[in-house]
């Protein structure tokens, strides 16, 4: 649970008068609650893709939700935060289930999710668990019955690691992406000089946390 690490190690670095950089830990308490004047964050945290994913959908006539939610501090966080955005926006939740991290069987949950006929499925996790749960969805034909997933925290890496046929329809918000413009492409041609692979979001924010500082 990075969020968890991220909020502990802000505390400690504000004990200490250390400067920590954030990448990767993305609960919004990192900015809120637990703002710190010798703390900064990169690339993304659970407000910005809220904000993005949530009113986007919403906008696009997405108005009712069910949300699978990685049950630690980063998914309460996503789940709080995309709940505030798409009611802001007119929409609604019509439920929420909460799983273990590093869960392997997500049928339940997602048998509850189509069962609930939201538009969309939410998924407030990360890594292994939005993997395993898009791959299961696309088992039960989920998405193919007119509901649509929203991975609320997706990198390329893991559309690499499903691939296109599960990836199909699937709604991501990302802050970096490689091939968007002339700029983008030029960084990810010298990086891929020194590491032969597409750098995600979470590549570039590490890049530019260490030559900030």
């Amino acid at each position: 649970d990075t969020s968890s690490v991220g909020l502990a190690v802000r505390q400690v670095a504000n004990e200490t008068g250390k400067i920590d950089l954030n990448v990767g830990s993305a609960t919004a308490d990192l900015t809120g609650p637990a703002c710190s004047a010798t703390g900064a964050s990169w690339i993304y945290d659970t407000y910005a893709l809220a904000q993005v994913t949530g009113s986007a959908l919403v906008k696009a006539g997405n108005d009712s939700w069910y949300f699978i939610t990685a049950d630690y501090a980063f998914g309460h966080a996503l789940e709080r935060d995309v709940t505030a955005v798409v009611k802001a926006a007119g929409g609604k939740v019509v439920g929420s289930i909460r799983h273990p991290i590093s869960s392997q069987d997500f049928s339940s949950y997602l048998l509850q999710a189509q069962g609930s006929k939201a538009k969309i499925i939410a998924l407030a996790n990360a890594g292994a668990d939005t993997i395993n749960t898009i791959k299961q969805a696309g088992e039960f034909g989920i998405t193919k019955g007119g509901q649509k997933l929203a991975g609320l925290l997706f990198f390329t890496s893991d559309v690499q690691a499903i691939g296109l046929n599960a990836a199909q329809g699937l709604v991501l918000t990302e802050s970096f992406y490689w091939d968007l413009n002339d700029e983008t492409r030029a960084w990810t041609k010298r990086f891929r000089a020194k590491k032969d692979k597409i750098p995600s979001m979470l590549t570039v924010g590490v890049y530019s946390s260490t030559l900030h500082y």
